[in-house]
């Protein structure tokens, strides 16, 4: 029978490589708003998964869209690095 204890040595020994540099760190701070509104998008059309969405529903996902987009366009203004991508 092996010990965990080899088997954790294994997978942990390049832990220290996993880790994000600073430069990606950065690069996620600077498109955390196009994720937050993706996330917000996401969440407008998950609440209409299990029902027909009413108007109000579409109104939200319409919102939401548009503020995802907003975000990608501020982000690509400002210079970011990633292609948009269309939700």
């Amino acid at each position: 029978m092996d010990h965990i204890v080899t088997v954790q040595d294994a997978v942990t020994a390049f832990a220290d490589f996993m880790e994000p540099t600073n430069a990606e760190l950065d690069a996620i701070e600077q498109e955390m708003p196009v994720i937050l509104a993706d996330v917000d998008l996401l969440d407008a059309h998950i609440v209409t998964l299990g029902r027909t969405p009413n108007e109000l529903d579409n109104r939200r996902i319409r919102r939401a869209r548009r503020r995802a987009l907003a975000a990608r366009v501020a982000l690509l203004n400002q210079g970011g690095t990633g292609a948009p991508v269309v939700a």
